[in-house]
């Protein structure tokens, strides 16, 4: 496709990744940014892709009330009624929540009909991102 439009937003969040053996294993956090590509064969009436803002308000929006200076685990991670019982934020998702899972969660659960995500890159730190880019229809694969 020739045209491409990206936005890239920054959160906060922490995470720990269960059944690994490295330090992720331990709860910690990132600084980390999510780009958003959105690509097209053709350019709307106003000659975009879409407008900037309707990624903002679509993507960042849902970022910022789910996922920003929350805890993202795994569902079954014993820590989730911990922080539960304590009023702590957190996020949970039904895989273990590496960058990959990540990227993929903030695509499902972000894309639709209207705003058709074509690829997330999830910048973990500033030297390493995961990528996760939807089948040719825009949805994620089964």
């Amino acid at each position: 496709m020739p045209y491409k439009v990206t936005r890239s937003i920054e959160f906060c969040y922490g995470h720990r990744l269960l059944n690994y053996e490295g330090e992720c294993r331990h709860l910690h956090g990132h600084n980390g940014r999510v780009e958003v590509d959105i690509e097209s064969d053709t350019t709307d009436h106003r000659g975009m892709v879409v407008d900037f803002a309707d990624i903002r308000d679509t993507v960042k929006t849902w970022i910022d009330n789910n996922l920003d200076h929350r805890m993202i685990l795994h569902r079954d991670d014993p820590l989730v009624a911990v922080l539960s019982e304590l009023g702590e934020a957190h996020y949970t998702i039904d895989r273990n929540p590496t960058a990959e899972n990540i990227a993929a969660h903030i695509h499902h659960m972000t894309s639709s009909d209207d705003l058709t995500i074509t690829e997330i890159r999830l910048w973990e730190t500033p030297n390493s991102y995961a990528t996760y880019r939807a089948n040719s229809n825009g949805h994620q694969p089964s």
